[in-house]
């Protein structure tokens, strides 16, 4: 049985990593968690969130995954070395890859991070773009009100536009020419972002260069699979309202998903 690469996040968030792997790596088998019932992660504590994503990675290695992706910036920062310790296989998180697309990219030397308080306060980000840069200077702000719209699927109307242009009204009078979306919600809200940061700032979105560290990972362990296989069946858990992320899932992956309901007990399934 092909074995599923297992992706959680805090809710839908993570999904925007799911879509990038399936573009790049089309023959990958996903498994996916999102924590619908318990998002936002950004204002719990680290100690609260490192349990939820213990607790999800217990149910995900059930399923004899290949590698875990922890999709959640704020998951990231509070939980990935943590999760490294406890399991016996291959652990990316999504901090360290929109890191390095943002030194790749920018001309200025300034890069802006936008994120949930968790991650924000965790200095993570920081720290991850001065190992590479030392000289950068990064220009950070916490944005709790963009999870909520996004997991409401509230991405293209008035109020959210309004919402996001006054969250990042401070940042407009930074240099920065690049703005990473430091939580994987926030591509939903991208065209908001935007319009409200202007066409000289670029966003950085570490879905793309997360699915390339996949790929990286699966090759040096001999679990890519091959071109030849049999195009996969994926499956979704969320731990909330099943209607709510079948809509926001199918909208955004532009294709029908199976969906299975974790409200109460984490459940059995079959994959």
């Amino acid at each position: 049985m092909q074995q599923p690469i297992a992706v959680l996040d805090s809710g839908v968030g993570g999904l925007t990593v799911v879509k990038e792997v399936m573009r790049q790596l089309p023959r990958e088998k996903i498994l996916y968690f999102g924590d619908t019932a318990r998002t936002p992660y950004g204002p719990r504590g680290a100690e609260e969130v490192v349990a939820f994503t213990r607790e999800i990675v217990d149910y995900l290695i059930r399923y004899n995954p290949k590698m875990i992706v922890i999709a959640c910036n704020t998951a990231t920062a509070a939980a990935l070395e943590d999760i490294r310790g406890r399991v016996a296989l291959p652990v990316i998180g999504v901090i360290s890859p929109g890191a390095r697309a943002a030194v790749s990219r920018t001309a200025t030397g300034v890069v802006g991070v936008i994120g949930t308080e968790g991650t924000i306060n965790s200095g993570a980000y920081d720290a991850a773009l001065k190992r590479l840069c030392p000289d950068i200077e990064v220009i950070s702000r916490a944005c709790p009100s963009f999870v909520p719209l996004v997991e409401d699927g509230n991405f293209h109307s008035m109020e959210t536009l309004l919402t996001v242009v006054e969250a990042l009204l401070p940042l407009n009078r930074s240099p920065m020419d690049c703005l990473i979306l430091g939580c994987t919600h926030y591509p939903f809200l991208a065209e908001c972002i935007s319009l409200a940061m202007g066409p000289d700032v670029a966003l950085i979105n570490s879905a793309e260069e997360t699915a390339r560290d996949i790929r990286a990972v699966l090759e040096e362990n001999g679990k890519l699979e091959g071109e030849d296989g049999a195009a996969p069946v994926h499956r979704f858990v969320c731990s909330g309202d099943p209607q709510k992320f079948l809509e926001i899932a199918q909208a955004w992956l532009g294709e029908p998903v199976l969906v299975t309901s974790a409200l109460g007990p984490i459940p059995d399934m079959k994959i």
